[in-house]
């Protein structure tokens, strides 16, 4: 039996030595490696907190101390570490492991994470519940460099610093280098301010310094001089944390002491360490980015390049956005960090003057999108439907309330597959559409994507184009900048008495459902403004209407169908299909849409039901 075999909970972890500890995290590493060669997933960020997860629940009491993950995409060897480990292989397949905490999983999973930067808000809640309480427990949120470009990381630190709770937050650094030298003086710098001796002694001589202000404050900026001649922490210290660091998190001789001391500290501390993204697997560390999110792969030969038949929708918006930026050099594209995912790479190397990543702030992306608007700008903003959800309030007060001519670009709408509920675009066209002023297209093919990208571009007054990942049916793309004219939809399929009305991605099996039940189907292409002349037309000539949407049924597309038939003042009976009233868990796409009741099948038993015999 392996050491790693050994391991059922954290608990095991306290009857090792330091020396079996570093042997752990080498057999953890290697198990990751593989695992993650079989299932895919998030593979560079996981090995690059394998010591510092080894290190927390080794010092730490969990699950009564609470450690609470930024996204969670890093957290498979604390999967692991928590009695996970012989359920790795169904990491992300449907009805197996989440790729990122969930507590309905574990209770060693403190909180739901999938969006970035929340962590240390988490946190201070659960601090402050326990001092309220009046429990004994730490509580530590563990944060990447990358989520504390997020406001929301630094209006908690702002509150966190004033509540003065026992709060630890860890600052997960990977992408900056400490020399040996300096790596080795801030280590053991961080082990001796860390410590009961000198915090105590630091803290009797402030009581006795307050009397005396001005050798108090002589004092004071003495001790700043000198830590901010070794650490960048001034920053943090301002916000009323005890900032130490930074160390090397790799490296169990200095995280361990450093932690058991903080574990003894009162009120909010701020431990800086610093990572490699990929650590250990020569591939990884050599490409972090490529080896971010992986398939499955073999791990001497590493990931291959994907060869796909046919281009993704995001790489039809990516060619598209460069041909009309050569066109028009108004244009700017923005990124929420998120220049691969949503496929800005070649603008990125061709317009470089015209891109911004404004980092993980979704708010401030819509916000300097609308600034560039008001003068003469013409913003693309390229964003996932799960991230857009937390710029709302700047896209409602900001974009449309100006009616600026803003274009969303929204990227994994409808079902995600392998990341799930957090990442899944549900709720776009329920959200967006009540908002006046808006134009929302949902393509249905690849063509018809690049065509409604060119028209809500055009469009003067805040749009959005909302397309599913991955790949489409395969329609033949027209290289042209055509346009599509707004709100009007098109007949698809001649039939008789049920009209099928479908938003999107679901028209291709709409389509098929039509032919087996000789209905017609309508490609409705725009949510808003909707095609209310269609909609009267389809009404007035069949018995039945059938609304079909990748969206959750409620508000949705279908919703608007209905509301003009209201309107209208025609009554027909409609169904409405769509994402069910609940969160759809991750797995592979089409088991989930089969269970969602939107394949073929699907539609065809909806609909049996509800047509008469």
């Amino acid at each position: 039996m392996s050491l790693l075999e050994s391991i059922a909970s954290p608990a095991d972890l306290k009857q090792l030595d330091r020396a079996a500890l570093k042997e752990l995290s080498a057999e953890l590493r290697a198990f990751i490696i593989d695992s993650v060669s079989r299932t895919g997933g998030h593979l560079a960020s996981n090995l690059g907190v394998v010591e510092l997860s080894v290190a927390l629940h080794s010092v730490f009491d969990t699950p009564s101390d609470r450690i609470v993950w930024d996204v969670g995409h890093q957290t498979y060897a604390h999967k692991i570490l928590t009695g996970r480990r012989e359920r790795m292989h169904t990491l992300r397949q449907t009805d197996g492991l989440s790729g990122f905490t969930k507590r309905e999983e574990s209770e060693y999973d403190a909180f739901v994470a999938g969006h970035s930067s929340t962590s240390i808000s988490a946190a201070l809640g659960m601090a402050v519940a326990a001092k309220l309480k009046g429990e004994e427990r730490r509580v530590v949120a563990v944060i990447g460099d990358g989520a504390m470009t997020a406001g929301m990381a630094f209006e908690a630190l702002n509150n966190a610093g004033a509540m003065d709770a026992n709060l630890l937050v860890i600052l997960n650094d990977n992408d900056m280098s400490i020399s040996e030298n300096v790596g080795a003086l801030n280590s053991y710098l961080t082990k001796l301010l860390s410590g009961r001796f000198y915090n105590k002694l630091r803290t009797h001589g402030e009581r006795l310094l307050s009397s005396l202000p001005p050798i108090h404050e002589l004092a004071k900026r003495a001790e700043e001089h000198i830590k901010g001649m070794v650490t960048p922490g001034t920053l943090f210290e301002e916000f009323g944390f005890n900032y130490l660091g930074p160390i090397d998190g790799h490296d169990l001789d200095a995280l361990i002491p450093t932690l058991l001391n903080i574990r003894q500290l009162k009120g909010p501390q701020f431990l800086h360490i610093v990572t490699q993204k990929g650590k250990g697997y020569d591939l990884a560390e050599a490409n972090p980015c490529l080896y971010h999110g992986v398939s499955k792969f073999e791990v001497d030969q590493g990931v291959k390049a994907k060869v796909s038949p046919r281009p993704t929708y995001t790489e039809i918006f990516s060619r598209w956005l460069s041909d009309m930026a050569a066109k028009d050099e108004r244009l700017v594209g923005i990124t929420p960090a998120m220049c691969e995912g949503s496929g800005l790479n070649e603008f990125a190397a061709r317009f470089p003057q015209r891109y911004f990543d404004v980092g993980i702030a979704e708010q401030h992306a819509l916000t300097f999108a609308a600034g560039l608007a008001c003068e003469g700008c013409k913003p693309v903003v390229a964003i996932y439907s799960t991230f857009l959800q937390r710029a709302y309030d700047q896209l409602i007060h900001d974009v449309a309330l100006q009616n600026l001519p803003v274009m969303l670009a929204i990227d994994r709408a409808g079902l995600v597959g392998a990341d799930g509920p957090t990442h899944a675009g549900a709720f776009d066209i329920s959200f967006l559409r009540c908002i006046p002023n808006m134009l929302i297209a949902t393509p249905s093919n690849e063509n018809e994507c690049r065509q409604l990208l060119s028209t809500a571009y055009q469009f003067d007054g805040p749009s959005a184009v909302r397309y599913p990942r991955g790949t489409g049916p395969g329609a033949d793309i027209s290289l042209t900048l055509d346009t599509l004219p707004i709100g009007k939809g098109i007949v698809r399929r001649q039939g008789n008495k049920v009209a099928i009305l479908a938003f999107g991605s679901v028209v291709t099996a709409a389509l098929q459902v039509a032919e087996t039940l000789d209905a017609t189907l309508a490609d409705m292409r725009y949510v808003k403004p909707i095609d209310r002349d269609l909609i009267q037309s389809l009404a007035q000539s069949h018995d039945y209407l059938v609304t079909l949407e990748e969206n959750v049924v409620m508000g949705g597309a279908g919703s608007a169908v209905s509301e003009v038939l209201a309107e209208l003042d025609l009554h027909k009976p409609t169904l409405h299909l769509g994402l069910p009233d609940r969160f759809v868990e991750h797995g592979d796409p089409a088991v989930l849409l089969a269970r969602c009741g939107l394949d073929m099948n699907g539609i065809l038993a909806s609909l049996k039901k509800f047509l008469p015999e």
